[in-house]
């Protein structure tokens, strides 16, 4: 991570990180079969350090709203350290057909402990959900995340305030969408909703 940090995704080769490693080229390929891998590893060390950083609002706050933008900050603490990088490497990930994409088979796994770690967001949250909604809530908080992190990619003022602005901003409306979900006078757009996910997904 720290060459890729310094010298960009591109630009590092298996070879360099076998170099600084101290090992061989082979060996580096026997535990890696190529950079995405390394990457895929970097995703999912990413989510464990995202759920440890979040757990402390996760164990102390029961509030929808509070749990969630908990998750959200903790998320963009982690993920600080390597915004130049990101940057950079945002071309290869946002590529349609690459491994390395969020919504990609490859990366299934850590987009699985993102989500799961939305819905422990949810169920520990006093929050009343519209049934319907429940299951699927996680996942489309994972994309609100994934929208979060979009911008913070893009992000150039000083320590990315302007995320931080974002999430403090979005949070109450999705706290409030969440809690009208359960009205009468809301459930055919909530299905509708609904529908459309379903309908993307097939």
């Amino acid at each position: 991570m720290r060459l890729f940090r310094e010298r960009g995704y591109a630009q590092t080769t298996m070879r360099a990180i076998a170099q600084e490693a101290g090992v061989a080229v082979g060996n580096a390929y026997y535990y890696f079969g190529s950079k995405d891998h390394l990457i895929q590893e970097f995703y999912a060390q990413s989510q464990v350090e995202i759920r440890a950083a979040a757990q402390p609002v996760l164990d102390r706050e029961e509030a929808f709203a509070a749990r969630l933008a908990g998750v959200l900050h903790a998320g963009i603490d982690v993920l600080t350290p390597s915004h130049d990088f990101a940057a950079t490497f945002f071309k290869t990930a946002a590529e349609p057909t690459s491994p390395l994409s969020p919504f990609s088979a490859e990366s299934s796994g850590p987009r699985q402990a993102a989500i799961d770690l939305f819905a422990e967001v949810l169920t520990g949250s006093t929050a009343k959900v519209d049934a319907e909604l429940r299951p699927q809530l996680p996942e489309l908080l994972w994309l609100a995340y994934m929208g979060v992190v979009l911008y913070w990619v893009h992000d150039r003022s000083p320590g990315q305030a302007k995320t931080r602005q974002l999430i403090d901003g979005v949070v109450p409306l999705v706290d409030r969408l969440v809690a009208l979900s359960r009205l009468r006078v809301l459930r055919p757009v909530t299905r509708q909703v609904l529908d459309l996910i379903r309908t993307l997904r097939h």
